[in-house]
């Protein structure tokens, strides 16, 4: 079994470097240095040159510092206020009451965004103060929020999508179209969630004297209506074989430079902001593919994937029990690193399992961005949990515990969507064009 010892080779010195607190990039250049160097013979440096430089210059990633720069221009605006303003009328009568606010700002925003950190952001900096000020639960608020957060890397545009697809040359475009179903499919069950745990908990939930008539609702939603329309620009494009995805990600981008400029929020220095922080996003991202896709190719010489998914296929896993095993795997990699390094991380060894298993791609990149989402709220490394943190002024473990009823929601959602693949491959097969 050398390909179990190089594994854990490979895996061992990866902890190392990240263990001394190395960046992602770097430690996976690190490693494919060292595995190349020591169980192979090819050349290191030409090596990492062509293949970085190739991963680089694709031109389905020029999506991702576009949708990037979308969402930190939409961070900047009244969209907050917006989402706010607009949702509440309507579901405040719900059982529930302005915690679906949460979870509906929470999927819309993710429509604009592709950030699982920047929706939670956003959303919060409104819900949190004025739910408190209705006096709702603190850890029915914080829960559904950092829950609800998660939208973020499944419903399109998804910068993990993004990464995904190019990792393992699928259409971004289809992954996008895919991420509809599911994602709307797991707002429901948090909304199903909070209705079940609020009628539960009727004496500690507050009473909403507020009263809208159906014209002062109209009102108010018009506040919506330019997201809505941009989210239609953007995803409509896609689904109509318009606009490839980087093409969406421009008219995005503009769309959200005219929102900011009639909401009066587009500065000088709102710009600046906006544009370097992109910049920073998209550079860290954009290391972390290059070192991965060294990575890959490290790994590939050594014939470790192939051998690999040769041993597992002696063990005589069926399709089910591989996927469990996966799951359980993303579920313990994601309480230590984020969701974009565990699949850049992970996917060189994963993907020839996953084809030799007969699973479709574009499937199994919902599948897994679904798992990754539990990441998000997984403590000691739980993005959204630490944007809470800082948010609410409450202790991690708090919002890790509010948060776990919506972790185990999204087991279920993994459940559902290994039973029904068509959940997420039935709008693919509709599109018009597809277009990469």
């Amino acid at each position: 079994m050398p390909e179990v010892y190089l594994t854990i080779f490979f895996i061992s010195v990866l902890l190392i470097f990240l263990g001394s607190g190395v960046w992602v990039g770097i430690s996976m250049i690190g490693v494919s240095t060292i595995g190349m160097i020591m169980f192979t013979s090819r050349p290191v440096g030409d090596a990492m040159a062509t293949t970085m430089w190739s991963m680089g210059s694709s031109w389905s990633l020029t999506a991702l510092p576009l949708f990037v720069w979308m969402g930190e221009i939409l961070f900047r605006t009244k969209l907050s206020e917006n989402l706010f303003k607009g949702l509440s009328p309507w579901l405040s009568k719900l059982p529930g009451g302005l915690i679906h606010v949460n979870i509906l700002g929470c999927a819309i925003f993710a429509a604009i965004s592709g950030s699982s950190a920047a929706t939670v952001a956003t959303v919060g900096k409104m819900s949190i103060p004025e739910l408190r000020k209705r006096n709702y639960p603190e850890s029915f608020l914080l829960g559904t929020l950092a829950g609800s957060g998660t939208l973020g890397l499944l419903i399109p545009p998804s910068i993990i999508l993004i990464i995904y697809g190019v990792t393992v040359e699928e259409s971004i475009a289809k992954l996008f179209i895919a991420g509809i179903i599911p994602g709307i499919g797991l707002a429901l069950l948090f909304m199903i969630y909070v209705v079940g745990w609020s009628l539960r908990n009727k004496k500690i939930m507050p009473i909403i004297s507020e009263d809208f008539s159906f014209m002062e609702k109209i009102k108010q939603s018009g506040q919506l209506l330019p997201v809505v329309l941009l989210i239609f620009a953007v995803i409509g494009s896609i689904y109509a074989g318009i606009a490839t995805a980087t093409e969406a990600a421009s008219l995005g981008v503009l769309g959200a430079l005219i929102l900011s400029y009639f909401q009066k929020s587009l500065t000088k220095e709102s710009f600046g902001k906006s544009l370097l922080g992109a910049t920073k996003t998209s550079c860290m991202i954009a290391f972390i593919l290059a070192g991965s896709s060294f990575l890959t190719l490290a790994m590939a010489f050594t014939g470790l994937p192939k051998n690999l998914a040769v041993f597992i296929d002696t063990l005589q896993l069926s399709p089910y029990m591989l996927l469990l095993v996966l799951t359980i795997f993303y579920i313990i990699l994601g309480m230590f690193l984020d969701g974009i390094s565990a699949v850049v991380l992970t996917m060189a060894i994963i993907e020839p399992m996953i084809r030799q298993a007969g699973f479709d791609m574009i499937w199994f990149g919902i599948y897994l961005v679904i798992v990754v989402e539990m990441a998000q709220i997984t403590p000691p490394v739980g993005f959204n949990l630490f944007v809470l943190q800082g948010m609410a002024k409450k202790d991690m473990g708090f919002i890790a515990k509010s948060a776990f009823p919506l972790f185990l929601l999204m087991i279920l959602a993994v459940i559902i969507i290994i039973a029904f693949p068509e959940l997420a491959l039935w709008l693919p097969e509709q599109m018009i064009q597809p277009l990469n």
